[in-house]
């Protein structure tokens, strides 16, 4: 399979309400929303990342951008998904350049930590929640 080039585009996170998971994503982690269209009967195709996250391709383009797909929940298996999509494990890793200004940026801003930040041997790292409990790592690997 020559130049077979393949990349995660989006990531379906599922929410309790479009317009208060953007302002939670947008305020308070500095997410950038890169597109809201409105699909009709309720449904939104909202995409979020976190800011300059674009990563170049192989062939030089900027296309490996991964985005998080805000679905709102419809149904009572989706509903109960909410904050716990992967069982109370962390569910996303969100590395950083500078792991001590998001902290407390974040910090400032009302995020929910789960613990205090650690040092590892792989970098720093702290556990946090976002609005409905899903976990996260915010992550700074050693160089």
């Amino acid at each position: 399979m020559a130049n077979v080039q393949q990349h995660i585009s989006s990531i379906a996170l599922v929410v309790k309400d479009y317009d208060e998971a953007i302002e939670f994503y947008t305020q308070k982690l500095n997410f950038e929303l890169v597109e809201d269209t409105d699909l009709g009967e309720g449904k939104r195709w909202v995409l979020i990342s976190p800011p300059n996250s674009n990563g170049a391709c192989s062939n030089g383009t900027n296309s490996s951008r991964t985005n998080l797909l805000l679905a709102k929940a419809t149904t009572p298996e989706q509903i109960s998904a909410i904050g716990n999509q992967t069982g109370g494990r962390v569910f996303l890793f969100l590395h950083t350049n500078d792991f001590w200004r998001d902290y407390n940026l974040m910090l400032s801003k009302g995020v929910t930590f789960n613990e205090e930040p650690r040092v590892e041997p792989y970098g720093t790292v702290v556990v946090f929640e976002d609005l409905y409990g899903t976990k996260w790592d915010l992550l700074q690997l050693n160089n």
